[in-house]
């Protein structure tokens, strides 16, 4: 069976997290939402409907009749009720189409799709809304995937130089770590293929180390915190998710917290996640162009893929960087730091894209990739995209 993801308006309303991919590749527990699906339907790769500039990428599974909701993350009840779909047959809770089902190569209009029999899911279910929704949800979603990647499996073995307490941790084949601590009272922790946890980490659960990712000496994590594969982190973490590809690798806290792919925190940052008075928080809504009252008190960084930070760079409560955002200098800047800003609390300009293109050809190449015509022709289009919210 093949399957293919959609997007609704969640993807409005996940940006700048959702500018470079669809929904469904949002990485939240260990696993992206994709994958959670693949797993627990036992598909093959699947398929997305999007956003046309990012189809080039995000490639149309043009024989599959399965569409599911690429913001609906899954459980056993969910996917049963998913796959006994017949053609013509609907998936939804409350106004919230689930999944619907057409003849195999069939790819339904909208309006079509509302002329499919009906059929109501009332069991509970997460679903991915806004940005904050990632780290909120991330300590469920990481137990979900624990089970799901680990239910009759062996771990592989640990050295004994570390110490265990509580004994819910899975290392896979090549995972390394010495002299640490890892505490799974509280939740899993789970190392992946070719992970590391460097020297003198202290480790909470629950707790996610992607594949070929390092923990650097001495950094303290604590859990519900997931670092996704070929990452490099270190100093102090709590409750983030970092998509992959990107590096943390430096004293410093995150907190409460998104980190997109290809980003890089420099030494000694900092983001707040409680305001000084405890007040809610606010985050920046690109759908809306206000800031919106998230029912949070506690709320740091949002990072869209490609944003960086110079050194000693001090982030207020609720920030939003958008993609390929540069930030740099002393002081706090603004909450909302616009797609391809360059600058700080003393000011932004415009980072060109031809500049920006020079430094991301050189990222790829320090992991052996090549940044092809795709992906910067997915960048170009966010860059005029996002032009309005550039007032320098």
């Amino acid at each position: 069976m093949t399957i293919n993801l959609f997007d609704d308006g969640a993807w409005l309303t996940l940006r700048p997290l959702s500018l470079t991919r669809p929904v469904a590749d949002l990485r939240i527990g260990i696993l992206t939402i994709a994958q959670k699906w693949e797993k627990y339907l036992g598909t093959g790769q699947a398929g997305f409907r999007t956003i046309s500039y990012l189809a080039p990428k995000y490639v149309l599974a043009k024989d599959a009749g399965l569409f599911i909701n690429g913001s609906v993350c899954p459980d056993q009840k969910l996917a049963e009720a998913v796959s006994g779909l017949n053609p013509g047959e609907s998936l939804k809770k409350s106004d919230l189409i689930i999944a619907y089902k057409a003849e195999a190569g069939e790819i339904p209009e909208d309006a079509a799709i509302g002329l499919f029999t009906s059929k109501n899911y009332d069991a509970e279910l997460i679903r991915i809304s806004f940005p904050e929704d990632i780290f909120k949800y991330n300590d469920t979603e990481l137990k979900k995937d624990f089970a799901l990647l680990t239910k009759g499996r062996s771990s592989a073995k640990l050295s004994s130089t570390n110490t265990f307490i509580g004994d819910n941790i899975f290392a896979e084949e090549g995972s390394e770590a010495e002299c640490s601590t890892f505490n799974s009272k509280n939740g899993p922790v789970y190392l992946g293929y070719n992970s590391q946890v460097w020297e003198g980490c202290h480790i909470r659960g629950s707790f996610a180390l992607c594949d070929n990712s390092q923990i650097k000496m001495g950094a303290k994590i604590y859990g519900q915190t997931t670092i996704g594969p070929h990452s490099r982190v270190g100093g102090e973490i709590n409750n983030a998710v970092i998509w992959g590809y990107s590096s943390k690798g430096h004293e410093g806290y995150l907190g409460n917290s998104v980190m997109g792919q290809w980003c890089n925190i420099g030494a000694d940052s900092n983001n707040s996640n409680l305001k000084n008075n405890y007040a809610e928080v606010k985050l920046w809504d690109y759908s809306t162009e206000h800031f919106r009252k998230t029912g949070l008190q506690f709320c740091g960084l949002i990072m869209a893929d490609h944003a960086k930070c110079g050194i000693n760079t001090m982030f207020n409560t609720g920030t939003v960087a958008g993609v390929s955002a540069n930030i740099f200098g002393a002081g706090f800047p603004r909450n909302f730091i616009p797609d391809f800003a360059w600058g700080g609390a003393h000011g932004f300009e415009t980072y060109s894209l031809h500049k920006m293109f020079e430094t991301t050809e050189k990222v790829y190449e320090r992991r052996n990739m090549v940044f092809n015509q795709i992906e910067k022709d997915i960048l170009t289009q966010i860059f005029e995209d996002t032009k309005t919210h550039r007032h320098f």
